[in-house]
């Protein structure tokens, strides 16, 4: 069961190229089971996958702080339109 979990979070960051927090967020686990599952748990059942999903993984990272300072200005104007 843990491995269709690992191969199915895989295969879905991989197709919609979400973060860590998206794909916790759809399986309804945790941010760090997600990470464990990614890093650890999928280069042992599958290491090609593992490989392509590490590309991802560390595009999402190097784009993080564009994406927090979205949120941060998309805060900021709805506060705006609320006023």
């Amino acid at each position: 069961m843990q491995g269709e979990r690992v191969l199915e979070i895989g295969d879905y960051i991989l197709v919609s190229r979400e973060t860590v927090r998206e794909a916790a967020r759809q399986f309804g686990v945790s941010k760090s089971t997600v990470h464990k599952d990614l890093t650890e748990r999928l280069p042992r059942i599958n290491p090609q996958m593992a490989a392509d999903v590490k590309h991802v993984l560390e595009y999402n990272k190097s784009e993080r702080h564009i994406r927090g300072g979205e949120a941060t200005r998309k805060k900021f104007l709805e506060r705006e339109m609320q006023s």
